[in-house]
């Protein structure tokens, strides 16, 4: 088992069975959101239905549909999904207890919302803090990740939805009284939405773009996105990945780690005035890079190879102080030495 002062490796057995719920939870279609519930027969209209009782976000009661008395095939569906959904709830609170990275109910009940409506599938990719935390998992490996009040969602290009995806309306259909974030100008799109409080959730949608912080429109989701440098980047070739969230396993989409650590590196040197964003995006991205310098190094090198001149321009100054880091071992100081040192005498 391979250990590090920045991360440490699940035991196999715990992979395994990450691996195993992440296979079922991939073929599974439409997930049921909230808790699994139970079923009650309602007689009251005079004409007996079946509905799923459940909480579909903490201290909300919801009821669902299910079918008419009578509909076996129909009742039977509901109860097998609901069977694997109690099943994922208990695999969830056992990896949760090994050191794997759970995201909050609140976390699980967007993302759930948008992959019952396909936008993951569509394109949609899941970055930031939840993206280095799911990719712990992808990788197997322990370590602290601070919590996020933040969801973070990429779009690279128009996403393949058959149909519109109002992102507002998409929101609020979890249950969860979200509100538009108003705009810096009056004229320009709201990019993030919120729940009230201090401490409420936000998702922010982002894309390519070379201001940071410029609105762009994104017309399939009815909604706006904001700019970051070399989203185009990150975003190529994102992969199906999973996330852990409240009691459910969720299917998402990810950023190719090697580029997520190369971007990271990146967005570290552009956080004027926030040294503490700057600190964790490298600490994350250190992280990562261990991990891989550990299985697949290529990957590492491939990526920075292949990142903007203007991006590793910027990453390559972090080199002296990024080798000297407590906790990077040899296999990494030498991914860092060739990409950072090397292409630093070069220039």
């Amino acid at each position: 088992m391979t250990t590090s002062a920045l991360f440490r490796e699940h035991e196999l057995a715990f992979r395994t069975q990450y691996a195993e719920l992440k296979e079922r939870i991939l073929a599974a279609g439409p997930l049921l959101p909230g808790t699994t519930g139970t079923l009650a027969l309602r007689k009251g209209s005079g004409y007996p239905y079946w509905y799923r009782v459940f909480y579909s976000v903490p201290g909300k009661q919801s009821e669902e549909l299910v079918c008419k008395e009578g509909d076996a095939e129909a009742l039977q569906s509901m109860r097998e999904r609901m069977r694997f959904s109690e099943w994922v709830a208990s695999q969830v609170s056992m990896l949760r207890k090994l050191g794997f990275q759970v995201a909050d109910k609140s976390t699980a009940r967007v993302l759930l919302e948008l992959h019952n409506r396909g936008a993951f599938q569509a394109g949609l990719v899941l970055v930031g803090t939840l993206g280095y935390m799911a990719w712990l998992n992808e990788l197997g490996a322990v370590a602290v990740s601070a919590r996020t009040l933040d969801i973070d969602l990429a779009r690279r290009q128009r996403l393949k939805l058959a149909a519109p995806l109002p992102f507002l309306a998409t929101l609020q259909a979890t249950g969860l009284p979200f509100a538009a974030v108003p705009g810096l100008r009056a004229s320009e799109n709201a990019t993030s939405v919120k729940l009230p409080g201090v401490q409420g959730l936000r998702v922010d949608v982002l894309a390519p773009g070379a201001r940071l912080g410029a609105v762009a429109r994104v017309p399939e989701l009815a909604w706006a996105a904001q700019a970051v440098p070399h989203y185009g980047y990150l975003l190529e070739a994102s992969e199906p990945g999973a996330m852990l969230a409240g009691g459910h396993c969720i299917p998402v989409r990810l950023p190719q780690t090697a580029r997520l650590v190369w971007h990271k590196f990146y967005s570290s040197t552009q956080r004027r005035g926030f040294r503490e964003k700057a600190a964790k995006d490298q600490q994350q991205a250190l992280v990562l890079a261990a991990l891989l310098a550990e299985t697949d190094p290529l990957a590492l090198k491939l990526a920075f190879a292949e990142a903007p001149a203007a991006m590793s321009k910027a990453i390559r100054p972090l080199y002296a102080s990024l080798a000297k880091r407590p906790g990077v071992g040899q296999a990494l100081r030498e991914v860092l030495d060739e990409c950072l040192s090397a292409g630093k005498k070069r220039h």
